[in-house]
């Protein structure tokens, strides 16, 4: 066994005689590289040992500043290879697979720049040149080219996930508002609020103020109407099916019937309403012509 001066003045091994061959034969230890052999303190050039000068080029050797940094190996500054048994950068793995993940594709394009600037300082000490930069490749190309189609594919379904999102809080608001008019009731004597005034008279009645506007209604108009038949009527006197609280398009105090309705849906194809019971509804097209008015 056998341990070598690098011409980074590190020292490597104990290695093999073969081992010692091997960068004899690629040039990456030449006849002056110091060496010491197994149980000896003394440091002896490569060309002293008999044992290699079998190995060793008959010419003089070439002197390791005039070696061409692509060739040099212990004896230059920058190794053209890596050393054998040397470990693979973990940042180098890891940047290939962000990038081909795509969503990660920065994360992954700055860990294999960082991976491809240390193995070039390890002087052969550390390996994945190659992974490094094809994950900085494939991270470059997800970023210019994946994230976008990958956008685009996905803004479709966000938008459809907000406007669920949103017809379910304006149901959450009509049920309130359900809630609130019976609540109004009871101290009132069993009465529903007047068709004239009811937002005023409701709003000491709610949890927020927010429970007047449709999440989806641009305006800051309340976006819901009151059934104006159901002024004043002693609740229990009044159907449970019978609309109390539906779409429209934006007003405050807003009563009528029908014709009062949103005729632009806010949530697809469907518009929300409430019943007398206090129980809230997402109704169809079809199913709107069905709806109770009278009380």
């Amino acid at each position: 066994m056998y341990k070598i001066i690098g011409g980074d003045g590190q020292t490597y091994g104990p290695v093999t005689a073969e081992t010692i061959r091997e960068w004899i034969a690629s040039r990456r230890a030449t006849s002056n590289t110091q060496v010491q052999a197994e149980g000896s303190t003394e440091w002896k050039k490569l060309g002293e040992l008999a044992e290699f000068k079998d190995a060793l080029p008959s010419v003089p050797s070439v002197s390791a500043t005039q070696v061409p940094p692509q060739i040099q190996g212990f004896e230059g500054t920058r190794p053209s290879g890596t050393m054998p048994g040397a470990p693979t950068s973990g940042l180098a793995v890891t940047s290939l697979v962000l990038g081909v993940i795509g969503c990660t594709a920065l994360v992954g394009l700055v860990l294999g720049i960082i991976a491809l600037v240390r193995i070039n300082k390890s002087q052969g000490r550390l390996g994945g040149r190659g992974l490094a930069i094809a994950g900085i490749c494939v991270s470059a190309v997800m970023l210019v080219f994946g994230l976008p189609v990958l956008a685009g594919m996905m803004l479709p379904a966000l938008a459809k996930a907000k406007q669920r999102a949103q017809a379910i809080n304006c149901m959450s608001n009509l049920r309130q508002l359900g809630v609130a008019a019976r609540t109004y009731a009871q101290s009132s004597g069993d009465r529903l609020p007047s068709a004239t005034n009811w937002c005023d008279v409701l709003q000491p009645h709610v949890n927020r103020q927010n429970v007047f506007y449709c999440p989806a209604e641009k305006s800051q108009l309340c976006g819901y109407g009151y059934n104006a038949a159901l002024s004043g009527l002693v609740v229990s006197e009044v159907n449970p099916l019978t609309v109390m609280f539906f779409e429209i398009p934006g007003g405050w105090n807003v009563s009528g019937g029908p014709e009062q309705m949103l005729q632009e849906r806010r949530h697809g194809t469907s518009l929300n309403v409430v019943f007398a019971d206090g129980s809230a509804h997402q109704m169809t097209l079809s199913a709107l012509q069905n709806l109770r008015w009278d009380p």
